[in-house]
C-alpha cells in the first residue's frame, strides 16, 4: 500500500474546485436518476465533452459524481409514486410504494438515502482491497490471455443483455464493425467509402452521444407524455420530512443485510454488463430468505428497501475493478469513464496502478466523498430535487438536444460529429424498436480495437493460432467465453419452458 500516493490523491479530490465539481455531479446524477427515461448513464455522456478543458482527476471525478448520483437519484420517484427513475430502483419499489401508501414515504426514502450511502461506501472498500491484486496478475497478461480475455467479456455481455442472446451478438459485432472504420493497427485506411472525414474512424463519443441519449430522445418524442399525473405530482409536491432517529434503527437493525447486500451489489458489479439490475434481484432474494419477517417483504418491508439501494450503490465499486485493473469495462458508464481517460492520454488496465498510482487512489476518494454528498444533499435538497423532477419533457427534451449536439461538435470542432449524433440516434432508436440492445453495441466498439490490436500483437509474436489454448490463463477465458454462450443458451430454454408451462396452466 502506497500511502504517499493514497495521500496526494486526498489532496487532489479535496481540491475546493474538484469538491464542487465532484457535488455538481452527485446533484444532476440525482436528478437524472430521478427523472423517469431520463438516465444517469445519458448524464454522464452529455457531461463527457465538458471535461476536455479540465485534468484527469477533476474530469473523472464529475463523471464519478453523476454516476453515484445517479445510482441513488432512481428511489425518489420509484418509492413515493411507483415508477423507477432507473432501471436499477425497480426493486426499491416493491417496499418502498407500499410503505409510501402508508403514509410513510419520508421514512422509506431515508431508509433508501442511508442504504445507498453504506452501499458504496462498502463497495469502495472492496474495490481498494481487490483492485491492487488483480492488477498484480493482470501485469503477467500477453496479447494471447488480453485477447481471451476481451472475447469473454463480449460473450458476457451479449449474454447478459436481454432476453435474446442472438440480438445481443449482433449488437456485439455491430459495435465490433464501428471500431474497424479508419485507421487500421496496421497502418492502413479501410471503410472510409471515399470520404476523408471517416478516414481518420468514428469518435467514440459522438457514437455514444448518439446511440444512447438521442435514441432515448427520439423515444421520449414519441411517447410525449409526462411522466407524471396530476395526482403523481400533487404526492410529489406534498412535504417530505426524513425521520432521521427512526432511520437509523431501520437500518441498524438490518446491517448484515446491508453488509451481505452491498458484497453480492459488489460482486456482480464487477461482471461486466451484470448490472445493477442483477444485483438488486438476486440481494432482494437473500434478504427475503434470510429474514424472520419474509411475509411482509413486497408489503412494505424495512429490509426490502436496504437489501436493494445498499447492493445497488455496491455496484460501482464492483464495476470499477475490471475497468481499472484490466481495462474492461463493467458497464456503458465505465465505458464513457474509459473513454475519458483514453482522451487524456491515459490507459487503463495493469499498468494503471503503477504509472497512476495518484489517479487510482483518487478513484477510490471520489466514491466515498460521492456518498457523502449523497447523504448530504438528498437529505438537505430532497424537496427541491422532488419539484425538479416536474419540469415538464417538452421544456427537457429540447434543452438536452442542444447540449448534446454542442459536446459532440466541441471534441474535435468537426460539424461531422454533430451528423455522426444524429445518424446513430436514428440507428439507436430503430435497434431498440427491434429489441437489440444498445450496450454490446458500446461495448464492442471501446473494446474492438483492444481485441484487434491484441490479435495483431500475438500473431506478431508468434503465427501459431495453437498458442492461444497452450498459454493456461488464455485457454481458461476462452473456455469461459464458451460457458458463457452455453450457460446463457440454457437459462433462456428453461425460461421458456418455464412460460410455457405458465401459459398452459392459465389455460
Amino acid at each position: 500500500m502506497d500511502v504517499t500516493s493514497i495521500f496526494l490523491a486526498v489532496q487532489e479530490v479535496f481540491q475546493p474546485l474538484t469538491l464542487l465539481y465532484l457535488a455538481i455531479g452527485v446533484f444532476f446524477g440525482i436528478i437524472a436518476g430521478a427523472i423517469p427515461g431520463f438516465t444517469f448513464t445519458m448524464a454522464i455522456i452529455l457531461a463527457f465533452p465538458f471535461t476536455f478543458g479540465m485534468d484527469p482527476i477533476t474530469g473523472l471525478t464529475l463523471m464519478i459524481g453523476i454516476y453515484i448520483g445517479g445510482l441513488s437519484g432512481g428511489l425518489i420517484s420509484g418509492t413515493l409514486l411507483g415508477i423507477p427513475g432507473t432501471p436499477s430502483s425497480v426493486v426499491t419499489i416493491f417496499d418502498g410504494f407500499p410503505m409510501a401508501k402508508r403514509g410513510e414515504g419520508s421514512r422509506a426514502l431515508g431508509i433508501g438515502i442511508v442504504s445507498s450511502v453504506l452501499g458504496t461506501i462498502i463497495g469502495a472498500i472492496i474495490l481498494f482491497a481487490l483492485g491492487p491484486v488483480i492488477s498484480r496478475v493482470a501485469l503477467n497478461f500477453g496479447p494471447w490471455e488480453i485477447f481471451a480475455l476481451v472475447v469473454f467479456a463480449l460473450t458476457l455481455i451479449a449474454g447478459l443483455s436481454g432476453a435474446n442472446l442472438i440480438k445481443g451478438l449482433i449488437a456485439g459485432c455491430i459495435g465490433l464493425l464501428i471500431g474497424t472504420v479508419g485507421i487500421a493497427p496496421t497502418g492502413q485506411i479501410r471503410f472510409d467509402f471515399g470520404y476523408p472525414s471517416l478516414s481518420s474512424g468514428l469518435s467514440a463519443i459522438p457514437v455514444l452521444i448518439g446511440l444512447f441519449a438521442f435514441s432515448q430522445l427520439f423515444k421520449n418524442v414519441e411517447e410525449i407524455k409526462e411522466a407524471y399525473s396530476s395526482k403523481d405530482k400533487a404526492v410529489l409536491k406534498s412535504k417530505v420530512k426524513i425521520p432521521y432517529l427512526q432511520v437509523i434503527k431501520d437500518v441498524y437493525k438490518e446491517k448484515w443485510n446491508v453488509f451481505r447486500s452491498s458484497t453480492i451489489g459488489c460482486f456482480i458489479g464487477a461482471l461486466p454488463a451484470a448490472g445493477a439490475e442483477s444485483a438488486n434481484f438476486i440481494s432482494y432474494d437473500r434478504a427475503k430468505k434470510s429474514s424472520k419477517e419474509k411475509e411482509n417483504f413486497g408489503k412494505g418491508h424495512p429490509g426490502g428497501i436496504v437489501a436493494a439501494e445498499s447492493s445497488n450503490n455496491a455496484v460501482a465499486g464492483g464495476a470499477f475493478i475490471p475497468t481499472i485493473t484490466l481495462g474492461i469495462p463493467g458497464d456503458v458508464a465505465q465505458a464513457v469513464m474509459i473513454g475519458a481517460l483514453i482522451l487524456h492520454g491515459i490507459t487503463p488496465g495493469p499498468g494503471l496502478f503503477q504509472q497512476q498510482p495518484v489517479l487510482v487512489n483518487s478513484i477510490y476518494v471520489a466514491i466515498i466523498c460521492s456518498a457523502i454528498f449523497v447523504l448530504i444533499i438528498q437529505t438537505l435538497l430532497l424537496p427541491l430535487l422532488i419539484r425538479i423532477t416536474l419540469v415538464p419533457k417538452s421544456i427537457l427534451i429540447p434543452s438536452i438536444l442542444v447540449l448534446s449536439t454542442v459536446g459532440a461538435f466541441a471534441l474535435n470542432n468537426r460539424p461531422f460529429d454533430i451528423w455522426v449524433v444524429f445518424v446513430f440516434g436514428l440507428v439507436g432508436f430503430l435497434l431498440e424498436k427491434a429489441d437489440v440492445p444498445l450496450g454490446p453495441v458500446i461495448l464492442g466498439l471501446i473494446l474492438g480495437p483492444t481485441l484487434e490490436a491484441e490479435l495483431i500483437r500475438a500473431f506478431q509474436i508468434s503465427p501459431e493460432i495453437s498458442t492461444f489454448f497452450t498459454r493456461p490463463i488464455s485457454l481458461v477465458f476462452l473456455l469461459l467465453a464458451i460457458g458463457s454462450i452455453f450457460f446463457t443458451l440454457r437459462q433462456r430454454k428453461k425460461e421458456q419452458g418455464t412460460t410455457a408451462e405458465i401459459q398452459k396452466r392459465a389455460s
